[in-house]
């Protein structure tokens, strides 16, 4: 029998502490940015194949509505150059989940797509990171928002910036960030998908 990804995210939420008011869900909902990549295929797909099932179970959650996507990019990889080009997008969601709660979302995301761990910033099957949680400033063991080098990374910026030109993170309006603005290893793909 196989669970939902809503079953699978309830089995990962009853593990965490009680104590911790991070996973309790939000009473109310929260508009949130998630940085999607990949640049491995496997035998579930290709990287844009990873990142649009990942979309799909996102706008397949309860708790999860008004998804919009950016264009999709690739990109130049930020770690080891002896691994592929990634395939990026930003997804603009409004959410009810708590962060930590979200964050388990996520990480179930990349299990369904078989991610791997094999080095640092190497190469994966899927990788979604919380990038904004409303303008939630969040230092946790497990979590960091807004997301740590999320200023100077110019394929997060960019698509980010497609969705929210008006955005502010850390107090600075995103056209103020250099790499908002520097294409550098980065190209457009596709349209903007579907907002659905």
């Amino acid at each position: 029998m196989s669970l939902s990804l809503n079953d699978a995210i309830d089995s990962t939420v009853l593990l965490t502490t009680v104590t911790d008011s991070s996973n309790i869900e939000a009473d109310n909902w929260t508009t949130c940015y998630l940085g999607l990549g990949s640049n491995i295929a496997n035998e579930l797909g290709s990287p844009v194949v990873h990142v649009q099932q990942a979309i799909e179970g996102l706008r397949q959650h309860d708790n999860i509505r008004n998804v919009r996507v950016s264009s999709f990019y690739a990109s130049a990889p930020m770690g080891p150059q002896d691994q592929p080009d990634f395939i990026n997008t930003v997804v603009e969601i409004e959410t009810s989940l708590a962060p930590l709660v979200l964050l388990a979302v996520c990480q179930a995301l990349e299990q369904s797509a078989k991610r791997a761990r094999l080095r640092h910033w190497g190469e994966r099957s899927l990788d979604v990171d919380i990038l904004l949680y409303g303008q939630a400033k969040i230092a946790e063991p497990r979590l960091t928002v807004p997301h740590a080098g999320l200023g100077e990374r110019n394929f997060v910026l960019i698509p980010l910036q497609q969705l929210a030109p008006d955005i502010v993170i850390a107090g600075q309006p995103i056209n103020s960030y250099p790499q908002a603005s520097d294409w550098t290893g980065l190209k457009i793909l596709a349209d903007k998908p579907d907002d659905r």
